[in-house]
């Protein structure tokens, strides 16, 4: 199956890639509390990755694979920061 995006109240939350559609939404039903973050009235949906989104997909399975990871064992990654994150700090300079 090609990479999917799984949107959550119309925002893309993940880009994974399913083996099957079975597969894909046994991750929307078992994943919803990750996808809906505490919303619970929050809509899980999904469309195909446009090529952007399949980009970030295929560059971090690259990354895994690079480390010697196996390719069934890759699934997807979030995109964007999730919403409760703190801000980044401003890197310290040394000695400073």
């Amino acid at each position: 199956m090609l990479p999917q995006v799984v949107l959550v109240d119309g925002v893309p939350k993940c880009v994974i890639r399913p083996t099957d559609k079975k597969d894909l939404d046994r991750f929307v039903r078992n994943g919803k509390k990750w996808l809906q973050a505490g919303n619970e009235e929050a809509k899980c949906t999904y469309r195909q990755a446009d090529d952007a989104e399949s980009a970030i997909w295929k560059n971090a399975f690259a990354l895994h694979k690079a480390w010697g990871g196996a390719d069934e064992t890759f699934f997807g990654i979030p995109l964007g920061l999730p919403a409760e994150a703190p801000p980044a700090a401003a890197p310290s300079e040394p000695g400073a």
